[in-house]
C-alpha cells in the first residue's frame, strides 16, 4: 500500500518537475496545509488563505502552469505560510520576512543539479534581489514562459501604437513604464498598465 508521501509524490509528478515532485511534497506535507490544485485564474497563478474558523490554513495553485512555474508558484505561497506563522499579518505581504522565507524555500533548488541552465541563472540573479512574484521580475517571467507548452504572442512582441485584444476588449499599446506598458482601451479611452508578457491576440490599426 502506498505511503501519504508517495501518493502525493504521485500527484504532483502530473504538475511539477519529476526532479523536485519529493522535495515539494515534503514542503507541502510538513506545513501541515491544505494544498489544493485549482483550474487556471487570470488573475492570479496560487494564493495564500488563512481563517480563523479553517483547521488548517490553505495554499491553491492553478493546474494549467507549466512544471517550473507550478514549482516556483508553489514555494511562493509556502513562503507567505511560513511568513504568517512567525510573524502574523503584522509584516509586508512581499516584504523582507517573505524574501527571506522564499529564499529558504528555492535553496535546495539552486544547489540542485536539476534546474536547467537558463532557470538556474536567472534564479540565482533574483536570489540576490528577490521581487514580489515572477510577475515582478520580466527575466524570470521570460524563462518561466518559455516552457509552456502553447505559443504565445506577448504585449512585448507587438509595436508601439499597434492594436490588441485582451479580455475581450480592443487596447492600444503605449509606452513601458517598468514591467508595463501604459495601454489604452479603444472604446472608452481609459488607460491601463498591462503587464509586459501578458497573452493577448493582435488586431489590424483602426
Amino acid at each position: 500500500m502506498q505511503s501519504k508521501r508517495e501518493h502525493f509524490i504521485e500527484t504532483l509528478l502530473k504538475f511539477a518537475p519529476a526532479s523536485f515532485a519529493p522535495y515539494l511534497a515534503d514542503c507541502i506535507l510538513a506545513a501541515g496545509v491544505q494544498f489544493r490544485i485549482v483550474p487556471g485564474r487570470k488573475t492570479k497563478l496560487g494564493d495564500f488563505r488563512t481563517h480563523p474558523l479553517q483547521r488548517k490554513p490553505v495554499i491553491t495553485v492553478n493546474g494549467d502552469l507549466n512544471p517550473y512555474s507550478f514549482l516556483i508558484t508553489s514555494l511562493h505561497e509556502l513562503a507567505h505560510l511560513d511568513t504568517y506563522r512567525q510573524y502574523g499579518w503584522k509584516v509586508p505581504a512581499h516584504g523582507l520576512e517573505w524574501k527571506t522565507a522564499f529564499r529558504q524555500r528555492l535553496l535546495p533548488l539552486l544547489e540542485s543539479q536539476d534546474l536547467p541552465h537558463d532557470l538556474h541563472r536567472v534564479l540565482e540573479k533574483s536570489f540576490v534581489r528577490l521581487k514580489a512574484s515572477s510577475g515582478s521580475d520580466l527575466q524570470l517571467s521570460r524563462v518561466l514562459k518559455s516552457y509552456d507548452q502553447k505559443e504565445e504572442l506577448t504585449l512585448e512582441s507587438l509595436a508601439y501604437q499597434a492594436h490588441f485584444l485582451l479580455n475581450n476588449k480592443h487596447f492600444i499599446k503605449g509606452e513601458l513604464r517598468r514591467t508595463r506598458y501604459l495601454c489604452t482601451e479603444f472604446a472608452t479611452k481609459r488607460s491601463y498598465l498591462i503587464h509586459a508578457l501578458a497573452a493577448i491576440t493582435p488586431l489590424p490599426n483602426e
